[in-house]
C-alpha cells in the first residue's frame, strides 16, 4: 500500500503505471477478446484500411493487424522481460560480489563490462544475433548480454557505497558467509535503483527485439512478434501504411508507459530529489 501511495503521489509514475497497466491488460486479455485468429487469412479483405471491423487494418494476407499486434506484443514483452531478468539477476550478483570482494578477477570483469558498454546497444545486439543465430531464446539471450554489463556496473557502484557501512562490517565480524552478506545486507539496500533500471531496460528490450526481428535476425515466421508485423508492412508502405504505422504506434505507447514509470520510480527513489521536494 505504501508503494501505491508513493506512485500515486508522483504524476509521472502514476501516468506511466496507468499506461503500462493498460498495455499489460491489452496484451494479456486482448488476444482472448479478439474475434480473429492470429493467422486467419481473409482474401476478400487484403490490405483493408482501418475500420470498425479491423481497427488497425489488415495486412497482405488479409490478417487482422490489431490481433497480430496483440499476439506480437505478448511475445516481444516475454522476450524482453526474460532477457532483462537474466541480466538483472546475474549482473546484480556479479556487481555486488565485485564491490564486496575486489580482486584481479573483479578488475578483469569490470574491464570486460566497459568493453561491452563501449558498443551501442542495438549494434551489439545485431552482432550477438549473427553469432548466436535466430530464435526466441537467442533474442532473449542477446538482450541479457546487452544489459548484463549495465547491471554489473550499477550494482558495483551501489555496493561500493554500502560495503563500508557499520551493519555490513558488523556482519563480517560476526562471521556471516559472503552469500548471506550479499543477499541480506547489500541487495536490499540497492534494490530500488536496480528495479528502476530493469523497468527502463524492459522498454529498450522491446525495441531491440522489434529491431532485430524487423531485420530478419530475430524471431522467425510464423511466430508473430512486433518486429515481424512491421516487417510484413515494409514492402507495402506506400499503398498500405497502416500496417507499419499502427504497429509502430502501439510500440510507442508501450515505451512511453514504461519510460514514464521508470522515470517516476527514479524520482521516488532519489534521496536528493526527496530532500529538495520536502
Amino acid at each position: 500500500m505504501l508503494i501505491l501511495k508513493q506512485v500515486a503521489s508522483n504524476k509521472t509514475a502514476l501516468i506511466g503505471a496507468l499506461i503500462t497497466a493498460l498495455v499489460a491488460f491489452a496484451v494479456v486479455f486482448g488476444p482472448m477478446i479478439s474475434p480473429y485468429d492470429v493467422d486467419a487469412m481473409d482474401v476478400t479483405a487484403m490490405l483493408s484500411p482501418p475500420s470498425l471491423a479491423h481497427p488497425f487494418g489488415t495486412d497482405t494476407m488479409g490478417r487482422d493487424v490489431l490481433t497480430r499486434v496483440l499476439y506480437g506484443a505478448r511475445l516481444s514483452l516475454f522476450i524482453s522481460i526474460s532477457g532483462v531478468c537474466i541480466a538483472a539477476i546475474a549482473g546484480t550478483m556479479i556487481g555486488l560480489f565485485i564491490a564486496y570482494r575486489p580482486s584481479l578477477i573483479s578488475t578483469v570483469l569490470m574491464n570486460l563490462s566497459d568493453l561491452l558498454l563501449s558498443f551501442p546497444s542495438f549494434v551489439l545486439a545485431i552482432f550477438l544475433m549473427v553469432v548466436l543465430g535466430y530464435g526466441v531464446f537467442n533474442v532473449a539471450l542477446a538482450i541479457a548480454l546487452v544489459y548484463l554489463p549495465i547491471f554489473v556496473r550499477l550494482a558495483r557502484n551501489l555496493g561500493q557505497l554500502i560495503v563500508e557501512e557499520p551493519w555490513v562490517q558488523a556482519a563480517k565480524l560476526f562471521g556471516q558467509p559472503t552469500r548471506s552478506i550479499l543477499l541480506r545486507e547489500l541487495l536490499p539496500n540497492t534494490l530500488s535503483p536496480l528495479m528502476v533500471q530493469a523497468t527502463i531496460g524492459v522498454a529498450f528490450g522491446i525495441v531491440i527485439e522489434a529491431g532485430v526481428s524487423f531485420l530478419g535476425l530475430g524471431v522467425q515466421p510464423p511466430a508473430p512478434s512486433l518486429g515481424l508485423v512491421m516487417s510484413d508492412g515494409r514492402e507495402f508502405f506506400n499503398t498500405a501504411p497502416w500496417v507499419l504505422t499502427m504497429t509502430g504506434f502501439a510500440i510507442s505507447i508501450a515505451l512511453l508507459g514504461l519510460n514514464l514509470l521508470g522515470d517516476g520510480l527514479r524520482d521516488l527513489t532519489d534521496p536528493k530529489l526527496k530532500e529538495r521536494l520536502s
